[in-house]
Parts: structure tokens; C-alpha cells; sequence
């Protein structure tokens, strides 16, 4: 693997990301053509029409499921940082830094993180900036 930047830091799981979304689309598409195929079909169009519910309850399951798990990840993610900005100050961290903030923040050097996390409040800095002006960059390879 190569190592981390804020080039390549992004991490799709193919078969999540890729493969998992298309077939959700494609079967929404799918029973949507089949719900209008067989709308004058009385026999078909209770079926037809369940059908596009479970679509929809499918879709709904592949986006909460991911969304779920990032929000529990980003709760970590916030006491760590919490807890490493303690360690390496001796202080709380600013109560105004967003979540998006402290994710970006992550990825900065131990060295950094004190400066970088002051000049984010003060300058109400968007996670991407953070992100552009850390100079050493701090893998982290454990969050999908």
C-alpha cells in the first residue's frame, strides 16, 4: 500500500461503494419498468407495486447501514482527537471545533496539531483547508 496523502486518503470498498450501490439502482429501475408494465394488469399490480416498496426499503437499509456506521466512527474519531489534543497540551479542546474539523484534524502530526487545531477555530476553517495545510501527514488506515 502506499502511503497516505491527502491525494489518495479517501477509501472506497468496491464492492460497497461500486458494485452494492449499481445493483440497488438497477433494481430500483428495474421494478419501477415492471410496476409501469404491468399497471393495467390487475393480477400484477399489487406484486409490481410491492416490489418497488422493497426497493426502496432495500436502498433505504444500503444508505442508513453506511451512514450508521460513519456516524459511529466519527464518535471515535472525536475522542481520540479529544483525547490526543489532552495529552499533547494539557487542556480541553476548543468546544467549537466541528466534527468535520476534527476529522480533518486527525490526520495531522502530533507536532501540528496544537497550531493547527487553533488557526481551524479562529479561522472557522472548512475540513478540506485542514486537511491542505497539514504538512506531516498522520496515516489513518483503519476507517472505511
Amino acid at each position: 500500500m502506499s502511503v497516505q496523502n491527502l491525494s489518495n486518503h479517501r477509501r472506497y470498498v468496491p464492492g460497497f461503494h461500486f458494485l452494492a450501490a449499481s445493483l440497488c439502482l438497477v433494481a430500483f429501475i428495474a421494478a419501477i419498468f415492471n410496476l409501469v408494465h404491468n399497471w393495467e394488469d390487475p393480477d400484477n399490480h399489487l406484486g409490481a407495486a410491492i416490489i418497488v416498496v422493497i426497493t426502496i426499503i432495500q436502498f433505504l437499509f444500503f444508505w442508513f447501514i453506511r451512514s450508521f456506521a460513519l456516524r459511529a466512527q466519527d464518535r471515535a474519531i472525536r475522542a481520540e482527537e479529544k483525547f490526543r489534543y489532552f495529552l499533547l497540551t494539557g487542556k480541553p479542546a476548543d468546544p467549537r471545533l466541528r466534527m468535520g474539523q476534527i476529522i480533518a484534524l486527525r490526520f495531522a502530526s502530533d507536532e501540528e496539531l496544537p497550531e493547527l487545531t487553533k488557526k481551524a477555530v479562529e479561522e472557522n476553517l472548512k475540513g478540506e483547508d485542514i486537511k491542505k495545510a497539514i504538512r506531516n501527514w498522520k496515516e489513518d488506515n483503519y476507517r472505511v
